[in-house]
């Protein structure tokens, strides 16, 4: 089978997504192949931090200026998704505090507000620090990255855009004008189709050197992976950094019912990149930096870790490695290689995916002569429009806890979107997962009209299963949902196998003292009590 595009876009995390949307709102028919599910790599493991910009504006102005420049569009056109917390650069009295005066001059050099505080009048607005000797307020904050991902594809998908998850490209078709276009394979067992376009743009990530392997094309990229640790409540209500140059622990952000503690910075094989482990190591590194910022990390509970790799590329004619961008990078293969019909983009950050795809979409509509600019920096994404009509008078998402209505609930996550989803009766007003309050009719929604092929699907769609249980309560509510939505004949038993399994992996790295307790009661109460006789740990 064979099918014409303008633009085939391979990739399905937040920059793909973007490229896609920007694409299709410049009139192009666009197609996206992505081997996962969306947000599956870097895009859904990440802090989830809104970047003002400050950690990097002494060591890297550039991208400072992007990542200011980036916090403020999205917190107009991705409203739903934006927490504004705001943020605090933190000196505890064994750091330098002439840094802080650099650090205050530079941010205010890259055009982000900088505020010094006064060290008491910073306890008082974030009781979790430890006493200061010096304290900056500047405008960090926290941005779901499912949702901003999800929203991305609703409208590309709203434009004409065509989104193939669960595809792997198995090879790259190569014509007389160069590549032509990508053959690909469903993972559920259906033949193989040929996508046809004169441009294909790789935005695989750290996947994106192996992409391009496949046409002979060597793009030197190292895999840095960071661990981070996700404790079960909200620990401080606003962002705290520590004010020192970039390292190891020294960032905790706030999102939805729980706080994030990162990161560590560690090159790893490629070979690894699918499955990256966070070490017994990596957690004790956490916990000692993160204390020391927050002492209440150190009696709060763990409920999982996770490790997101970024790709790190290498300058052209250095071996080494030692010469590393972690920067937007931009690649014309005709340019670079001589192979017309590919580009890559790669680099960047979560805050800065909306500026990627900007520059990869210019980048396609000049080879195909398209002339509309670009329109992402001002038009809202799907659940951040009409926010106002629906009486919802909050900056930027501030998040607001709403015990009597569930609607109201519903909508502070979805925004607009919540429009969509039923809530009429009172089974559908019921809670799957108490943790996250994620309501039956959320769970029918996401089943009927947001591709959801599996239960991890779910959770990056709806946060099932990442609160505090971490599953243990509220998957089995969900499998009887899933024998009545999922399509066609499917093993739910086994889904359920498969989830539980990966949810286990978060929990392991953390598995000790009372963590450990914890796992051998959810293994008993699923093997003996639930009788699923395959222990949820047995495949890992």
């Amino acid at each position: 089978m064979k099918k014409e595009f303008d633009v085939i876009v391979v990739g399905g995390g937040a920059t793909g997504l973007g490229v896609a949307r920007d694409c299709a709102l410049r009139g192009m028919r666009v197609a996206l192949v992505e081997k996962g599910d969306l947000a599956n790599g870097a895009s859904g493991r990440n802090h989830g931090l809104l970047h003002s910009g400050a950690r990097y504006a002494v060591t890297d102005r550039e991208s400072a200026e992007e990542c200011i420049t980036e916090n403020m569009i999205l917190r107009r056109v991705a409203r739903h998704c934006v927490e504004p917390t705001g943020g605090l650069f933190v000196t505890l009295p064994e750091d330098d505090l002439d840094y802080q005066k650099r650090f205050i001059d530079a941010c205010r050099t890259a055009g982000i507000q900088a505020e010094e505080l006064d060290p008491n009048e910073a306890r008082r607005m974030e009781p979790a620090i430890p006493p200061v000797i010096g304290a900056v307020r500047v405008p960090d904050g926290s941005i779901d990255p499912f949702r901003l991902t999800l929203a991305n594809a609703l409208d590309a998908e709203r434009h004409g855009a065509v989104l193939y998850r669960y595809h792997e490209v198995t090879r790259l078709l190569r014509g007389a004008r160069g590549i032509e276009g990508v053959e690909m394979e469903s993972k559920h067992g259906a033949e193989r189709v040929e996508l046809y376009a004169p441009l294909t743009i790789n935005a695989c990530g750290i996947w994106g050197s192996g992409f391009l392997q496949k046409v002979g094309i060597e793009l030197r990229m190292f895999a840095a992976k960071g661990a981070l640790l996700v404790f079960e409540h909200r620990v401080s209500q606003m962002v705290v950094n520590r004010c020192r140059k970039p390292a190891d622990a020294d960032i905790l952000v706030p999102g939805d019912t729980a706080s994030i503690l990162g990161t560590t910075s560690v090159k790893i094989p490629l070979e690894s990149v699918d499955e990256p482990r966070v070490t017994a190591e990596e957690v004790d590194l956490l916990l000692r930096e993160g204390g020391a910022m927050i002492p209440s990390l150190l009696t709060t509970r763990i409920m999982r870790a996770y490790a997101g790799v970024r790709p790190l590329v290498a300058a052209d004619g250095d071996p080494s490695g030692r010469s590393l961008s972690r920067g937007v990078v931009l690649i014309d293969h005709a340019q670079r290689d001589g192979l017309e019909g590919i580009c890559t983009i790669t680099g960047g950050k979560l805050i800065t995916y909306r500026l990627m795809a900007e520059k990869a979409a210019d980048f396609a509509a000049q080879k195909l002569g398209v002339s509309r600019t670009c329109e992402t920096s001002i038009r809202p994404l799907p659940g951040s429009e009409r926010l106002e009509k629906m009486g919802d008078t909050r900056t930027a998402g501030q998040r607001k806890f709403h015990f009597f209505s569930r609607r109201l609930q519903v909508q502070d996550r979805l925004g607009t979107l919540a429009e969509g989803v039923p809530l009429a009766s009172s089974e559908d007003r019921s809670l799957v997962c108490e943790c996250e309050e994620v309501t039956v009719g959320e769970v029918k929604n996401a089943f009927q009209t947001l591709h959801v092929a599996t239960f991890d699907d779910l959770r990056r769609r709806t946060r099932m299963g990442m609160g505090p249980c971490q599953s243990m309560l509220c998957s089995c509510r969900v499998a009887e949902l899933a024998v009545c939505n999922f399509d066609g004949d499917r093993d739910v038993v086994s889904e359920l196998r498969r989830w539980l399994s990966e949810r286990w992996r978060g929990v392991r790295p953390i598995a000790w003292n009372k963590g450990l307790r914890e796992v051998e009661l959810t293994q008993w109460l699923y093997k003996e009590v639930l009788g699923i006789q395959k222990g949820v740990h047995d495949e890992v």
